[in-house]
């Protein structure tokens, strides 16, 4: 029972529920800072981070803040760990840093952090809070990888540019030029093209959960006995 409960938070962050493709929270980072997959990397891990910490220190204090008073107490916990984040982040990567600039201050108010600690962690024990915010981060992690992908090939004709701000000089190189001699195309590195590529993502997913339930509904349809005759 336990498993099961636990691959349903895991399936839910990663897809049913996912904070970007269905529950559309964290819009303003995840539209901004997708540029490159680098950027939507660190953006996504530095997000996972807090998530994780909070849920879990929301889940341990649930039982001691009284519940007038549990959003305050929730978004200085959330705040504590964007800090520290941040401090982390100046000090190791300070490059991404630089790039991501004032977006990783802002995660304190990505509702999706705030939202889980109120409707989960609040209510759950550690280990299913904790992986309820490893999930979800996953899954907004996952979504600003994609994007920030899609964005770079079609602006700017490469992938996995700039690695180098992440993984240091050992991956620098790892740059892949999927359109040789392209001219780029500048729609897709704007906030237009962040929305464009956004719209496609979600619409894909729908795509791919209606062909998910027809092929179940079929599958009910063939296993179910005929009906006797007379």
């Amino acid at each position: 029972m336990a498993e099961t409960r636990y691959g349903r938070l895991l399936a839910d962050g990663l897809w049913h529920n996912n904070p970007a493709l269905v529950q559309i929270l964290g819009l303003c980072p995840l539209l901004a800072v997708t540029g490159s997959v680098a950027n939507g990397l660190g953006m996504g891990l530095a997000t996972t981070a807090v998530l994780v910490a909070s849920n879990v220190t929301v889940s341990l204090i649930r039982g001691l803040v009284r519940p007038e008073v549990r959003i305050p107490v929730y978004v200085l916990v959330i705040a504590s760990f964007v800090t520290a984040v941040e401090l982390l982040m100046n000090a190791w990567f300070y490059d991404l840093y630089k790039v991501l600039g004032i977006f990783v201050p802002l995660i304190v108010t990505n509702c999706t952090i705030i939202g889980r600690a109120e409707a989960f962690a609040s209510r759950n024990r550690v280990l299913p809070a904790a992986l309820d915010g490893l999930a979800m981060g996953l899954g907004f992690t996952a979504v600003l990888v994609t994007l920030g992908g899609l964005r770079e090939v079609v602006g700017q004709g490469t992938l996995f540019s700039q690695m180098g701000v992440m993984f240091g000089e050992a991956l620098a190189g790892l740059e892949i030029t999927v359109i040789p001699d392209y001219r780029g195309f500048l729609v897709a590195i704007l906030p237009p093209g962040a929305f464009l590529g956004m719209g496609l993502l979600i619409a894909l997913k729908n795509v791919i959960d209606r062909r998910a339930a027809r092929r179940r509904t079929a599958a009910v349809a063939v296993a179910a006995p005929a009906p006797e005759a007379g």
